[in-house]
């Protein structure tokens, strides 16, 4: 049966081409993870308010070059698109942003990110989180992104704010973290907000 519509964006245009570097203009770089960045990572996820958000654990620093192949993997196999958010000057790593759950043929992507103790308060991931939604919406032509978060994660309701996402709803009791079942906040951008 033939479909009505074409894919909003057709396979390989984002494995095409290599990862980019997206600099944000006010001193940070969105760039492609390396194995090097690996001890970094490891340290970030031993901070208890990452295990109050994310669901996932360290345990060591082999593990986490392992997440990094499977990162960099997932850019070829153009499911996630994951960049690390370093400072533009020194490349200390103070974050992470990404493209989630992506679907070509709709035009959709979810966006995630979190941040390093160091880097907390500072703006960085709504700086990220911006810089990486222009070039998707704007550069490669994504229709629309989807932000996720608890709604009892107050500042990443903040984060999505300041990136110019729109709150859309609640998604009752779907997402589960170690103390339990969360309601989720939807917030999105599409294409001309």
């Amino acid at each position: 049966m033939p479909y009505t519509v074409g894919p909003v964006l057709p396979a390989r245009t984002l494995s095409g081409a290599p990862q980019p570097v997206l600099p944000t203009g006010d001193g940070l770089l969105l760039r492609p993870w390396r194995p090097e960045d690996a001890p970094a990572v490891h340290a970030a996820f031993q901070d208890p308010a990452m295990h109050q958000w994310h669901i996932r654990a360290a345990d060591s620093e082999e593990e986490v070059t392992g997440w990094i192949r499977e990162w960099r993997a997932a850019w070829e196999e153009e499911r996630t698109a994951q960049w690390a958010v370093v400072d533009s000057d020194t490349d200390e790593l103070l974050g992470r942003v990404a493209l989630r759950s992506i679907l070509l043929d709709e035009g959709v992507a979810e966006v995630a990110y979190w941040t390093t103790r160091t880097a907390r308060g500072r703006g960085v991931a709504p700086r990220a989180t911006t810089a990486l939604t222009r070039w998707a919406l704007d550069e490669i032509g994504f229709h629309r992104l989807e932000l996720h978060h608890a709604t009892a994660n107050e500042a990443s309701c903040r984060v999505a704010g300041k990136a110019g996402f729109t709150l859309e709803g609640t998604r009752r009791s779907a997402c589960l973290h170690p103390d339990g079942w969360h309601d989720m906040h939807v917030h999105a951008r599409v294409q001309g907000d």
